[in-house]
């Protein structure tokens, strides 16, 4: 009676994350670097996907959608709307992105096609660094009038960028679960615990930005650009990690799944 109560028990919804967090003992070592290098990546993705529109609106447009000014609220409106046609071109160039994975990891090797996507993430996130600066700068120099109307070269690089973290986007969204596929495929704990496990490694990186990006950015009287800084760090990390760390895969074992997301 009492392993029946306790087999129920086990069953339920709190038993999931502890099979996650037991099976680590279970996954071969190479699995480590995979989810240090899978944690890494997404710390430098988040800031991206929690603030990418409203970089655009105050980094970029100088604008305030709280301020008293109309001029400062119509300036982020049309940042938030040009970041949104941002993303759009990352969607288009993700899609496209898609179909090239396969026959780049058969060439490449499915290691070096991630680690390349955290170097070009690196120097995109770099990239929104250097705008913001240089953007803020001329704002200051200039006036708001530069903001709402002037120097279009700023707002093109900013698309640019957007449109760029399509290609590293579609390699982080379908890579790494094949290269954990590729890893667990001859070990007894399962290639969907494994995944499961991977997925951890987006989670926990979301929830550290989600929480830490507020008081972070604070710290530097508000704005995106501290959580835009240190987004290109982590982006080195993972792609030093994946280059050093990850193992040497056969270039015919990858097969694109399709995109995961935890």
């Amino acid at each position: 009676m009492v392993e029946e109560e306790q087999n129920v028990s086990f069953d339920g919804p709190g038993a999931v994350l502890v099979n996650l967090l037991t099976s680590l003992r279970h996954l071969p070592p190479a699995m480590l670097s995979s989810l240090i290098v899978m944690a890494l990546s997404w710390l430098s993705w988040f800031p991206f996907f929690l603030f990418d529109t409203d970089w655009m609106g105050r980094e970029v447009y100088h604008g305030d959608p709280k301020g008293n000014d109309s001029v400062a609220v119509k300036a982020y409106d049309a940042g938030v709307r040009e970041g949104a046609f941002g993303l759009l071109l990352n969607s288009v160039v993700l899609g496209i992105s898609s179909f090239l994975l396969e026959p780049m990891c058969q060439r490449m090797g499915a290691r070096l096609v991630w680690a390349m996507s955290n170097f070009i993430v690196f120097a995109c996130m770099a990239g929104t660094a250097i705008i913001s600066l240089v953007s803020v700068n001329k704002y200051i120099t200039e006036g708001i009038q530069h903001a709402i109307g002037e120097n279009r070269a700023i707002k093109i690089a900013s698309l640019v960028i957007f449109a760029l973290l399509g290609f590293p986007l579609s390699i982080t969204y379908s890579v790494p679960f094949s290269i954990t596929s590729d890893l667990t495929a001859d070990t007894g704990s399962g290639q969907g615990l494994a995944i499961g496990v991977l997925n951890l490694a987006i989670v926990i990186p979301q929830m550290i930005v989600s929480l830490g990006a507020g008081p972070w950015d604070a710290l530097f009287s508000g704005g995106n650009i501290p959580a835009f800084v240190l987004a290109p760090l982590f982006a080195l990390a993972a792609g030093v990690t994946a280059t050093l760390k990850l193992p040497n895969l056969s270039s015919g074992s990858f097969k694109s799944s399709g995109f995961h997301f935890g």
